[in-house]
């Protein structure tokens, strides 16, 4: 189990964030994504390295690149009030009357923001340190948890938004994926039955983002790898966030569910690899190029 978490979490670091970044802009992500695989790089080292100092400096390494990331949260938003004071349109705010376009942001912001979370579990995980009393186990799923549901997740259900149109389902799927996975963090802190909320959030949000990218984003596309790529990464949820909820309804309540080692070989591997890498890959192939319309610009549209 450890050494396909470790796979993951590599994936997570090495391929799936900087892919990501990739459909955002903006100055300091600019500069993030061309130094992103070095900073990767040694936070992936660092994850087959025994715990102790050495690993525990390298996945610091990486941790400041994820910090970086955060901040480009504040940024985000002055440049987007400072793009919405100048050409309202060009800023993207003005979505159909009634269709606000906060809840994409929202989702925007939190894959800027929780790599961070992933980033200071490694350091204190590869260091041999129990943040917050933790199991090193626990942090080790939590270095996972928030490249996937946190920033894979969040960035997918703010494109599916904007690719609707700002509609009142996308809108609800944007809002509860970053909702749901803040509420699991919670959950850490509080106890299983509020964990057991938070997936329950996460898991209606992301089949929603799972149903509208099958209904329309896919619907409309004409390239047919980025169909099947749309397709995979859609209907992989519908089982992967069953047994998320049902592996949070049996800590909660105590009923049989499936142990962790077989959660990362099933939930873990799948949404990894099916939803968050196939997800990303295809919405590069919508938007190859082109800077991000929520801070001035405009994508090509799939």
């Amino acid at each position: 189990m450890i050494v396909l978490v470790d796979i993951v979490i590599a994936v997570g670091m090495l391929v799936v964030v900087p892919m990501g970044l990739t459909l955002m802009d903006g100055p300091g992500l600019t500069r993030l994504r061309t130094l992103w695989p070095a900073g990767a790089a040694l936070g992936s080292i660092a994850l087959w390295l025994p715990r102790g100092a050495t690993a525990g400096v390298l996945a610091g390494a990486y941790a400041l690149f994820t910090v970086a990331l955060a901040l480009q949260a504040p940024w985000r938003i002055v440049r987007r009030r400072t793009a919405a004071r100048s050409d309202p349109a060009a800023a993207d705010l003005g979505p159909p009357p009634g269709r606000s376009p906060l809840p994409r942001e929202l989702a925007f912001l939190t894959a800027l923001v929780t790599p961070a979370v992933a980033g200071t579990a490694l350091v204190a995980e590869r260091s041999g340190f129990r943040l917050f009393g933790f199991r090193l186990e626990t942090l080790r799923l939590t270095e996972a948890h928030f490249h996937f549901a946190g920033f894979a997740a969040a960035l997918i259900a703010g494109l599916v938004c904007r690719a609707e149109g700002d509609s009142a389902p996308a809108r609800a799927a944007a809002l509860t994926v970053p909702g749901g996975t803040a509420v699991v963090f919670v959950g850490f802190f509080v106890g299983d039955w509020v964990q057991l909320a938070g997936a329950a959030i996460l898991t209606a949000g992301m089949w929603l983002v799972g149903w509208l990218t099958w209904r329309d984003v896919r619907g409309v596309e004409t390239d047919p790898v980025a169909r099947g790529l749309l397709a995979l990464s859609a209907s992989v949820l519908a089982v992967t966030m069953l047994l998320a909820l049902d592996w949070a309804l049996g800590e909660a309540t105590g009923l049989p569910h499936l142990p962790i080692a077989w959660m990362a070989a099933t939930h873990g591997a799948l949404n990894a690899f099916g939803f968050a890498f196939c997800g990303v890959l295809a919405w590069r192939r919508l938007r190859p190029t082109g800077p991000d319309p929520a801070i001035g610009g405009s994508h090509a549209t799939g």
